[in-house]
């Protein structure tokens, strides 16, 4: 007797954490739907307050504002923000070994002598290292 009310539990146990997460999503689902629709009026009383005065535009009802919001987001993307990227931990530089920002400056005054030094000397020493290359 004892080992069917144990399977009872396991039973019982599992249908109420099926239960409870079915609830959560179900929540979770409402909520968004709530979301939408608090966006969508938001966005109408705004267009409806700002618009019509500062560009003369006409004023938009519901369905409309979702409109604009879904134009906006086929427009500007959807959501990928700048919030932080995920990426695997080969890709990433140790915290704290970055280089400073003086490091990364370099001094180009020398650059000004850089077409005739290559008029001169480069073409020459260029051909030279490519001979050399291809004799090796």
């Amino acid at each position: 007797m004892e080992y069917k009310s144990e399977l009872e539990q396991n039973i019982a146990t599992k249908v109420k954490g099926g239960v409870t997460k079915a609830v959560k999503i179900m929540v979770f689902i409402l909520f968004m739907i709530a979301v939408v629709f608090v966006i969508g009026y938001v966005v109408m009383r705004l267009w409806n307050w700002l618009m019509p005065d500062l560009f003369g535009l006409t004023t938009i009802d519901y369905w409309q504002a979702i409109g604009v919001l879904v134009l906006a987001k086929i427009i500007f993307g959807f959501g990928s923000g700048n919030g932080p990227k995920r990426r695997s931990k080969r890709h990433t530089k140790p915290f704290g070994k970055e280089k400073p920002c003086h490091e990364l400056r370099r001094d180009f005054s020398e650059w000004k002598h850089y077409d005739e030094f290559w008029n001169t000397e480069g073409k020459k020493a260029f051909e030279d290292f490519i001979a050399r290359k291809e004799q090796h």
